[in-house]
């Protein structure tokens, strides 16, 4: 058992804010189709009517049949009342259709109430030979709303690296064509950089835009080692808040009648399962970056917001921080978790640039590889940045008393008077110096500054005086420019 994943259990055996939730269970069909084809169906089509409510937004289909390995073939294919919808032949055993994505050879759009028809082309069964089918169809599946795949693409838990705010053709994401020429950038290759990286997880977040998730669904077969978070930079007049989890249409419009404040956009995101992220908040804003500065009014309520990005991968010539922003939410006691995001509009940077895909990188310790499980270890803060884009660089930090143990993103319960033991756990970091700080600002002595292997794990003791504080973990390298940035364990929150 790793060491964060001891902390984990130790946190959930003692009930600390921040536990892992359990995965969704699969969504309960609303249709299911039945029945059998024989061998005198040979060539023939069976059409299945159904019937779809007002009011869906995402059409789901599983199909199963027997007899498969004796070469019993059905191809597939569907229509709503107007139009086709798209066919998959047989080599798609589960598609979806929404109003803003599809399954590859299948159309998106709007879902239109009425008799649909799924149709079976017996491509082949045997003369004398009886296979059974079954149709599942899903009205508005969770799993096809929050995820581009139906499984994790790892079960192991572990520290998964990923970059949160990035940007394509479908907003302004721009890239170099074959012939030089400046284009809008296809999603294909921003994911392509990230695959490069070394990345395990990126969020493509154009504009208040959702035609990238039809471009995210075709791909995620292909990369397959790369996980795709559904995701929109949610643009607003007074401040951008990134939306990971849904691909659901969200009105952005503040100010409007559908929309009249932050608070009602951010509950709205909410009600669709997804969790929001403040963007770049102490950025100018004005014509220097129009809407770009976190500044709504009235003020959002922060129990709504999951996360603030605390780096922000800047213009090419640097990081763009909002330190400040984030230590005022923790000084009035709520845990926004500190992430990062390149903010690439450039896919075709090289990785040496801040702002180029991956720079800086967002690490999530997650039980898989899946959105449900990053989107949980954001949640519960545990988490840290990494603004050197590294691959293997870790940090990690706990701190236990006589309550128990806790890690980044834990709360702990320290008495008065009580000595705190702190720990922070660094890999390939070597030379760098560790600072151990106290409410953002106040140091605690560690007894050692400089790291000396790549492997090592520094102590301190600190005595607690039972009042609210928070403890952060830094790790800079010999100039003093930071490198990797952790969320803090909570004390008394």
């Amino acid at each position: 058992m790793s060491r964060f994943k001891f902390l984990i259990a130790l946190a959930l055996l003692h009930s600390f804010a921040g536990a892992f939730a359990a995965p969704a269970t699969p969504d309960q069909p609303q249709v299911v189709l039945k029945g059998t084809v024989s061998g005198d169906q040979n060539h023939k089509f069976i059409m299945l009517p159904f019937t779809v409510p007002a009011g869906v937004h995402r059409l789901t289909v599983d199909i199963h049949y027997t007899d498969r390995e004796k070469q019993t073939v059905l191809n597939t294919e569907i229509s709503d009342p107007i139009r086709f919808r798209g066919t998959s032949g047989s080599n798609k055993n589960h598609f979806t259709i929404s109003e803003s994505d599809a399954t590859p050879s299948f159309l998106p759009g709007a879902i239109p109430a009425g008799t649909w028809t799924l149709t079976f082309g017996v491509s082949n069964i045997r003369q004398g030979m009886t296979s059974s089918y079954e149709a599942d169809i899903r009205f508005d599946s969770r799993m096809d709303d929050s995820s581009f795949t139906d499984r994790p693409l790892e079960t192991s838990d572990r520290w998964y690296r990923g970059d949160l705010h990035m940007h394509t053709a479908h907003s302004d994401g721009t890239c170099a064509s074959q012939s030089g020429r400046m284009v809008p950038c296809p999603v294909f290759s921003t994911a392509e950089a990230a695959a490069k990286r070394g990345l395990d997880f990126i969020a493509v977040t154009d504009h208040n835009a959702t035609a990238q998730s039809n471009s995210l669904r075709e791909l995620q077969p292909y990369f397959d080692r790369l996980l795709f978070i559904p995701g929109r930079e949610v643009t607003t007049m007074a401040g951008h808040t990134n939306l990971f989890g849904s691909t659901r249409y969200l009105d952005y419009r503040v100010g409007d009648s559908a929309v009249p404040d932050i608070n009602a956009l951010a509950r709205q995101a909410q009600s669709l399962g997804g969790i929001l992220s403040i963007n770049h908040a102490d950025s100018p804003g004005g014509e220097i970056c129009r809407g770009c500065r976190w500044e709504p009014d009235p003020p959002v309520d922060m129990h709504l917001i999951a996360a603030i990005e605390v780096i922000n991968g800047g213009d090419g010539e640097g990081y763009f921080p909002s330190f400040n922003f984030w230590q005022k939410q923790l000084e009035a006691g709520y845990r926004p978790t500190a992430i990062g995001g390149s903010d690439n509009h450039r896919s075709d940077w090289p990785m040496q640039k801040t702002g180029s895909v991956g720079s800086p990188t967002t690490v999530v310790y997650a039980s898989e590889l899946s959105v449900a499980a990053i989107l949980d270890g954001i949640r519960s803060g545990h988490v840290f940045i990494d603004l050197t884009g590294s691959t293997d660089r870790i940090l990690e930090l706990h701190a236990a008393d006589s309550n128990g143990t806790a890690a980044m993103g834990d709360v702990l319960a320290a008495k008065d008077g009580e000595d705190l033991r702190i720990s922070i756990h660094a890999l390939h970091c070597s030379a760098d110096r560790v600072r151990l700080l106290l409410d953002g600002n106040i140091p605690i002595a560690t007894g050692t500054e400089i790291l000396g292997s790549s492997d090592q794990t520094v102590t301190s003791v600190w005595k607690s005086d039972g009042k609210r504080h928070w403890i952060v973990a830094e790790i800079e390298d010999q100039t003093g420019a930071l490198d990797l940035l952790g969320n803090p364990v909570y004390l008394n929150f």
